[in-house]
């Protein structure tokens, strides 16, 4: 059967099974450069790009994510802001932050893992309730670093914990990334890792790092993946949005 047209047969199918006046709800992604749009000529690929083809109708997925942004800078910059105006009651908001944050010696990025993180969160599921919308949280994505004995090493410090205690303080369903991309390059390994990841020397490329390798960025392979894993994460929630999903 041509993709197209059993793409199509399952859109019909999931829509027979609402009643006729319900709307397909939206899926708004709040986050940063892991997840993000990139231009045709980068060579980097959000997670976000590619989650739109885990749903029977792809256009479903709205991503808001921008690179380099933090739960400070986001709202800061007016991205929440434009977000929120779009969004309709019965839609979802996935908001994934942790990245930018941890950069605490930037006072426009930056924020405390023990107060400003977490209160940021916080008013970012609140402001999604009261448009009578479903917020979700993510923790960040797995960074690619491994030590001399091939285990990954964990990167972003408390802020997961900070995610996952706000998803249970505040009862919101939880994306576990870092645990679920983690445990893929810990089996992938250090060497086999490396096709996920952009790791083009340090300022090859506009969309790229000076600093270093880049170990945080995907390619189309690893955005692919990471977004097979926020797909399935996202159905383990037994949502009303999983329905849409392939």
């Amino acid at each position: 059967m041509f993709p197209f047209l059993r793409s199509f047969l399952l859109f019909c199918v999931a829509a027979l099974t609402l009643p006729a006046a319900d709307r397909v709800p939206q899926l708004h992604l709040a986050g940063d450069s892991t997840m993000a749009n990139y231009k045709a000529e980068s060579p980097i690929r959000g997670w976000g790009m590619r989650l739109g083809g885990q749903f029977v109708d792809p256009t479903i997925v709205h991503n808001h994510a921008v690179s380099g942004r933090s739960t400070k800078s986001f709202v800061a910059d007016g991205h929440w802001g434009r977000l929120l105006a779009e969004l309709q009651p019965g839609d979802f908001v996935l908001i994934q932050f942790g990245h930018n944050d941890e950069k605490v010696d930037k006072p426009k990025t930056g924020t405390d893992v023990a107060t400003e993180f977490p209160d940021n969160l916080r008013r970012m599921v609140a402001d999604v309730r009261a448009r009578h919308a479903t917020p979700l949280l993510a923790t960040p994505v797995a960074r690619r670093k491994f030590d001399r004995d091939g285990r990954l090493v964990p990167t972003h410090g408390a802020y997961p914990d900070a995610v996952r205690t706000v998803a249970r303080e505040m009862a919101v369903p939880l994306l576990d990334l870092e645990r679920a991309t983690a445990a893929w390059l810990q089996q992938e390994g250090e060497e086999a890792s490396k096709r996920y990841f952009v790791g083009l020397t340090p300022g090859a490329h506009p969309d790229t790092p000076a600093a270093g390798p880049d170990n945080t960025h995907f390619l189309d392979p690893g955005a692919e993946h990471v977004a097979t894993l926020a797909a399935a994460e996202l159905r383990a929630t037994g949502l009303p949005l999983a329905h849409w999903l392939k």
